[in-house]
């Protein structure tokens, strides 16, 4: 009995680390340091913001790893480095391609060539949006103080031109959905007031299409736009023609990079 119970859990450890090693198998193995920032008015910084999809778990591929010396992140310890996927860092045992270096790419077709794209993450996968308020520990990480310190290093490196958010997930239930959009008009005044700009920008992706909960994903879109119609500096990207990495829940590789690439475009069209 012993024996066979020592089996089974030697094959489950097996199992969890062929899946790890796959899930790893092309991140990128060394970190490049940034050893001087451009000048801060040549530095535009957005932050990523949310939960799991934001976060990122699409599979990291060679060509998510290879850096522009005008896209650059940040590593655990706040040090700017040039953007390699993963750019999240916060679950190391989840965290996969997320949409920021795509993101980054597609701007760097349009905007000034004097100008570097610093992306900072912030987004803790199955974050709820009362968490975000409440400035709960979640996963080992203080949402909105993260946010804050995340902020800060935006301010002393550049300027910050917009947010980019994708959550809902966790608040797809019938106890959370009818106050979601008061907590979405919330927390986005909480982040414009953290950032000292009533003004800025924040770029919301809908849930995908794919899931189980259709219902209630949803009304969480519906809520999304409606908020957005309000909001006329919030704008909402499109998610319902992107695939799943096969879980019903995350985004696939593929829809991450269409994702950051819509985000891109997003912006861009706020800024003609």
């Amino acid at each position: 009995m012993k024996k066979s119970l020592f089996v089974i859990l030697f094959l489950s450890l097996l199992s969890w680390k062929q899946i790890q090693d796959s899930r790893t198998k092309f991140f990128p193995k060394t970190v490049e340091f940034v050893q001087q920032v451009p000048t801060k008015e040549n530095v535009w910084v957005f932050l990523m913001a949310g939960q799991s999809n934001m976060a990122g778990r699409g599979i990291v591929e060679p060509q998510d790893t290879l850096p522009d010396k005008r896209i650059l992140s940040i590593d655990a310890k706040g040090k700017i480095v040039y953007a390699k996927e993963p750019l999240h860092f916060y679950e190391p045992t989840r965290t996969g391609l997320d949409c920021g270096l795509s993101f980054g790419r597609t701007l760097l077709e349009k905007v000034p060539a004097n100008i570097t794209i610093l992306i900072l993450p912030t987004a803790i996968g199955g974050s709820a949006i009362r968490q975000w308020l409440g400035d709960s520990s979640y996963r080992g990480v203080n949402l909105l103080t993260n946010f804050r310190e995340k902020v800060a290093i935006g301010k002393q490196y550049g300027i910050i031109k917009g947010v980019l958010w994708h959550q809902g997930e966790s608040d797809a239930n019938k106890e959370r959905i009818p106050v979601y959009k008061d907590k979405l008009t919330e927390l986005f005044t909480t982040f414009r007031n953290i950032i000292g700009n009533q003004k800025l920008p924040i770029f919301i992706g809908e849930l995908g299409s794919y899931s189980n909960n259709t219902n209630e994903w949803l009304q969480i879109n519906t809520i999304i736009h409606a908020y957005a119609e309000e909001d006329k500096l919030a704008t909402v990207i499109k998610t319902e023609d992107l695939s799943h990495v096969g879980d019903t829940v995350h985004f696939n590789s593929a829809g991450q990079r269409m994702m950051g690439e819509r985000f891109a475009h997003a912006f861009l069209g706020k800024n003609k």
